[in-house]
């Protein structure tokens, strides 16, 4: 049985649109996990084992989970975006400033993993649960965005 160029490209499409939620899932999960990773560090004893356990458990996360899913998210929604030819969509232009804005969480986040793996504690616990909020709110926003086309 043969597929025509239309159905083939169809089913990659479909393979990359999965592949991004996928992968999108994978990111978002680990950046509501780091901050209260980061909470419970800050709450063990600077030097003792418990704090040796989760700056391993916060560098796995980062470099297992976190870093290559924002890669991967950002390789296929942009390939997405040129095989859609989406460019001149509002929702797009407002996605993309989003996605944005969560990739400067990210680096911040592992910008303020280094500052406690080196002894310093520069938030509060309460401050790092208020921005464990932050991939909540964007990933509604995003998905609306996606899901509604609003403009």
């Amino acid at each position: 049985m043969s597929m025509d160029l239309g159905t083939a490209l169809q089913m990659i499409y479909l393979w990359l649109k999965s592949a991004h939620v996928i992968f999108v899932i994978f990111w978002i999960a680990g950046l509501f996990m780091l901050p209260r990773f980061y909470v419970y560090h800050q709450e063990s004893a600077a030097g003792s084992p418990e704090e040796r356990r989760w700056i391993e458990r916060e560098r796995k996360l980062r470099t297992i989970i976190l870093n290559p899913a924002m890669i991967l998210v950002w390789v296929l929604g942009l390939t997405l975006a040129f095989t859609g030819d989406w460019w001149s969509q509002g929702w797009l232009h407002l996605k993309l400033l989003l996605v944005l804005g969560l990739s400067g969480y990210h680096g911040y986040m592992i910008g303020y993993g280094k500052k406690l793996a080196s002894g310093q504690r520069p938030a509060s616990g309460r401050a790092l649960r208020i921005m464990n909020e932050v991939p909540g709110v964007a990933t509604v926003l995003i998905v609306v965005l996606v899901i509604v086309k609003p403009f």
